[in-house]
């Protein structure tokens, strides 16, 4: 008796579990059922006859595992295989495309492959499997022998255990043949541990170690057409078994780079399910051209790596796009209607043929070809540039449009000299050409030495042409740049690319002296420090690249930096210092303990109780966990801002760091050796990055012997010690000054009263008026300055707004009473020298107007606009105008007008002595000479306070800065005793030192004090008061 057994595989669609298809813009779900149908006979039956059966049957009710019934359409069916029993033989076959599954294989070991089987399988589900491409590569390393032809038998019998085996190749040998590559062909998937097992069987008879990887076994989701420009996408691989680990790789022509996470690149590896127990996929945002590529994603289990490979196809736009003009700039000054301009916009050679216009201003598009230069496509045009005087920008931009449709723009802007305005003329300036050039305009040269890429730009100011400024940087650099993008964006992420791209960094940033361009060598160089630290938040980098990161670094502070302006400088600087406090933090260490470099000094301490030392810097700190890290540097703190106080900075900073700590605070005590011993006072700071200065918020100046500095701070940043201008604040100075200035604004308020109740009475002449009203706006200009100095007394809880408004008010008050004081010495001076020709009131008034406030209103407003716009301090924490040196600060803008006011007034008062002295030769006797003497004593009591001689005592204080001893302290007393006490002594000098108005202030008196005879008082004192001015 004889049975045909027919297995059937149909398809139908049927809820059992998803597998998405990814397009472009959406993915749909499509549920798909595997089924398999076994029919069994004892009569002839023909397979054609039940394939027609099914094809006829459009829907079948099916019951799952959990009793729900679903409806399913059969989709697809054909013959698997076919067994034939006759007695106790059996015969089956696998249907052409099929091969034996694994089940069948490996439990009857004899029916493998595409070969009959002699046995009855038909009960096995599934009985043959669609053929699959499985690919072997893999590598043998032998420890003790060479390869020869008998251990590729070995290779080839071990790889003969799998099912479905079709061949393998020996590919190539290495390493003086101890090393031999292979591939292998098999038509089925299989367990991992089975190749594992071959793996390990060859390793032990061959006494080498196996590395194999496959591809064809795993399943990997990705799009199937090209994605857009600056699109974000998602590729995932699934595996049904658990693995050790996963990974990413992206080729492009001859590159592989390893993905990690970054800033483009993002990686999941806790996707897994029940089903699919190693899952991993990669997230990639904002994709450009360099995206595009062969992505390989891959589990690893034990010497068996498992891998499925995509090709990525984005629609590409120009990542870069280099715009040049020729002539640089148009020139119309001659009467031109137009201006013929060739631009030119240069792109890398790309695979995406592009469709280009261009346009001038907008409009006018022009479609154009490109002609190929080396790795280069130029686009070229000629633009008619109009020379109609107008003040929007003349520009050509050309537009680049993808296959989607995607489009992105580039322009250049043309510097048009128009006809009757200013520009500069054309330079030749080492070997480069500088045309004729608007005024206020930037040209742009993209010509730079050999060996650089990049730019040089120059503006044209005021009709003069300004330094020039290069961005062109070496290749080299240019390079390692380029990688330190790349790593930071996830692609090529490893320790070795790192290792790489600092020791490029180091090679790259050793100083130049036959070249103009260092600034751009060290801007790019502090940029790859910086893109490096951003990269270390999201990549693990190790202890190894210390040497090389902290050798550049160094390098780096070896170069000159005077090449750019004060506010560039200290920018880079402090990008410089959080991209080396950034590193030092996040690389990790295990065995390090320190690493010495000319500029960098790091020490590492895994011990709870730390106390190292760093370029003489001691440092010590307790804590519960972590690895302490500290690194000192030299060579940065003079380019570092520092508005804090009036101080100077020292030479050395230290940076801090915990990695891996979980204490909840910190104390760290810092012992700074004191480089100018004879500063008497010190300030504990940290750079603060928010504020982009230093602050000493946290930090605690500490008692010390020797010429030491100690601080104690509760937070870890970057330290230093700042140094005070000045030495030591000298006891009850600042008490005398609120109590003078208190005393003073008293005696002027009153000053000011008595003028005003004797004003008719003391100015009856010209002389009189003009003495009285200079005196007057003086009074009132320093009881104002008093006043707002007085208010300004506790910075520290004022606004800065509140802050700024009073420094402005103690600027002008000051200089409008100074410019009184001089209108006052020159009428005096106008008095004694042209004793004939009397000064007219009018003129008098106009004069000191101009002297006394519009002067000092412009110097005021001069100077803060100046400092508001060139983005200096106009003021300190202190309220006050800063000073950071010869001709340095705005403090410039009222010590100038007022040491011009003093030599002035002094030159005054040496005429009015001399002028004495001569009046008192002719007679030459004793008692002329003592009245002689007495009268240039009183000139110089009264004309002192008048005259603000006084504060000659406060340039010589000035000069005295930052030294000790007891000349510095007579100086600083003398000048806030006199000085705040200034207004004293104007009222005593004022009012009780000039008799006229010492009389009508006693009549003012006398008439209001009460008594028996008072009407005839007042008569008897109106007769004397009559009879007196008669």
């Amino acid at each position: 008796m004889q049975s045909r057994s027919l297995q059937f595989l149909v398809g139908a669609v049927f809820i059992y579990y998803p597998i998405y298809q990814i397009s472009l813009s959406e993915q749909t779900p499509m549920d798909i059922y595997i089924a398999e149908l076994m029919v069994e006979s004892n009569v002839t039956l023909e397979a054609s006859t039940i394939l027609s059966v099914l094809n006829t049957t459009s829907e079948l009710e099916v019951k799952d595992d959990t009793g729900n019934i679903h409806k399913v359409t059969i989709s697809q069916s054909e013959l698997v295989a076919e067994c034939l029993l006759v007695g106790d033989e059996t015969t089956c076959n696998c249907s052409e495309g099929y091969i034996w599954s694994n089940d069948v294989c490996y439990n009857t070991t004899t029916c493998c492959n595409e070969s009959s089987c002699f046995k009855n399988v038909s009960h096995y589900t599934p009985l043959c499997i669609a053929k699959v491409k499985v690919h072997i590569n893999g590598s043998v390393t032998l420890k003790s022998s060479t390869w020869d032809k008998s251990k590729c038998d070995q290779v080839e019998t071990a790889l003969k255990t799998l099912n479905g085996f079709e061949g393998m190749n020996i590919t190539g040998q290495r390493e003086s043949n101890h090393i031999a590559d292979f591939e292998a062909k098999v038509s089925v998937r299989f367990e991992t541990f089975r190749l594992q097992h071959a793996v390990t069987t060859l390793e032990s008879s061959l006494d080498a170690s196996v590395l194999v990887d496959t591809l064809g076994i795993i399943a990997m989701e990705a799009p199937n057409t090209s994605v857009c420009y600056l699109s974000n996408l998602t590729l995932k691989c699934t595996f049904e078994e658990a693995t050790g680990s996963s990974g990413w790789n992206m080729s492009r022509r001859n590159e592989r780079f390893e993905l990690n996470n970054g800033s483009v690149v993002k990686l999941n590896n806790n996707c897994s399910t029940e089903e699919y127990k190693s899952c991993t996929e990669v997230n990639l945002s904002q994709v450009t051209g360099k995206w595009a590529g062969t992505y390989e994603c891959g589990f690893t289990s034990g010497s068996v790596r498992h891998t499925a490979k995509t090709e990525l196809a984005v629609a590409l736009l120009p990542d870069e796009v280099t715009m040049t003009s020729n002539p640089l700039t148009a020139d119309c000054s001659k009467g031109n209607t137009f201006v013929e301009v060739k631009v030119n916009a240069t792109i890398l050679n790309q695979t995406e043929t592009f469709n280009v216009t261009w346009s001038y201003r907008g409009e006018n598009e022009v479609q154009v070809d490109p002609t190929a230069s080396g790795d280069n496509l130029i686009y070229s045009v000629k633009a008619q540039i109009n020379c109609k005087p107008t003040t929007d920008a003349q520009y050509v931009s050309i537009t680049f449009k993808n296959m989607r449709h995607q489009q992105k723009s580039e322009r250049v802007d043309i510097p048009v000299i128009y006809a009757g305005k200013r520009f500069c003329s054309k330079e030749v300036l080492n070997g480069e050409e500088w045309p004729n050039t608007p005024d206020g305009d930037t040209v742009v040269n993209h010509t730079c030495e050999e060996g650089r890429v990049g730019y040089k730009s120059r503006t044209c100011e005021g009709g003069q042409w300004l330094i020039v400024y290069s961005y062109c940087v070496r290749v080299q650099l240019k390079k390692v740049l380029n990688a330190a993008e790349n790593f930071k964006q996830g692609l090529g992420a490893t320790q070795e690319v790192a290792m790489d791209i600092f020791e490029g960094l180091k090679n790259s940033s050793r100083p130049i002296t036959d070249t103009n361009d260092n600034m751009a060598d060290l801007t790019a160089s502090i940029n790859v420090l910086n893109t490096m630290a951003g990269a270390s938040e999201n990549i693990d980098l190790k202890e190894d690249v210390f040497p090389e990161f902290l050798g550049a670094a160094s390098n780096m502070l070896n170069q000159t930096w005077d090449g750019v302006n004060k506010s560039l400088e200290e920018s880079m600087s402090s990008h410089y210092l959080q991209s080396v406090e950034g590193l030092v933090k996040n690389i990790k260490v295990n065995n390090s303990e320190r690493c010495n470099t000319e500029n960098l000094d790091l020490q590492i301490c895994s011990k709870p109780d730390c106390n190292t030392s760093v370029f003489d810097i001691g440092v010590s700190m307790n804590r519960t966990s972590g690895i302490f890290k500290t690194v000192a540097v030299k060579n940065l703190m003079e380019k570092l801002t520092n508005n804090f106080h009036d101080t100077d900075r020292s030479s050395l900073l230290i940076s801090a760091t915990l990695e891996g700590s979980t204490d909840s605070s910190v104390q760290i005590t810092l012992n700074f050796p004191k480089n100018e011993p004879d500063r008497e006072k010190f300030f504990c700071v940290f750079w603060d990055p928010k504020k982009n200065d230093w602050s000493d918020e946290g930090c605690t100046l500490k008692p010390s012997h020797g010429n030491r500095t100690l601080c104690q701070c509760n937070h870890l940043t970057s330290f230093s010690v700042l140094m005070s201008k000045t030495p030591v604040d000298l006891p009850f100075l600042d008490e005398i000054t609120y109590v003078g200035l208190g005393v003073s604004i008293c005696c002027l308020l009153l000053f000011l009263i008595i003028e005003a109740l004797v004003w008719s009475s003391v100015v009856k002449t010209n002389l009189s008026h003009f003495r009285h009203t200079a005196m007057v706006n003086i009074s009132l200009c320093l009881f104002l300055a008093d006043c707002s100095f007085l208010a300004s007394s506790f910075p520290n809880k004022l606004s800065d707004t509140w802050c700024l408004a009073l420094t402005v008010c103690k600027h002008f008050f000051f200089l409008a009473m100074f410019g009184w004081m001089l209108s006052l010495s020159v009428m005096l001076i106008h008095q004694l020298i042209f004793v004939f020709n009397p000064l007219r009131k009018r003129v008098f008034m106009f004069f000191s107007s101009i002297i006394g406030y519009f002067i000092p209103v412009i110097i005021v407003g001069a100077s803060y606009v100046y400092y508001k716009y060139t983005e200096k301090p106009y003021h300190n924490e202190n309220c006050w105008l800063t000073f950071d040196g010869l001709l340095k600060g705005s403090m410039h803008a009222f010590l100038l007008p007022v040491g011009t006011v003093l030599i002035t007034n002094l030159f005054s008062m040496a005429v009015v002595i001399l002028t004495l002295l001569k009046s008192s030769v002719p007679d030459g006797s004793k008692a002329d000479d003592k009245e002689t003497a007495k009268s240039i004593l009183k000139v110089v009591v009264f004309l002192t306070p008048v005259f603000g001689v006084t504060w000659i005592l406060g340039f010589v204080q000035l000069s005295l800065e930052g030294k000790k001893g007891i000349m510095y302290a007579i100086v600083a007393y003398s000048f806030t005793i006199l000085n705040s006490f200034q207004g004293l002594f104007i009222f005593l000098t004022g009012c009780f030192a000039e008799q006229k108005v010492r009389e009508e202030l006693f009549k003012l008196i006398m008439a209001k004090t009460p008594s028996k005879g008072k009407s005839e008082s007042m008569r008897n004192l109106t007769a004397t008061t009559n009879s007196k001015d008669r």
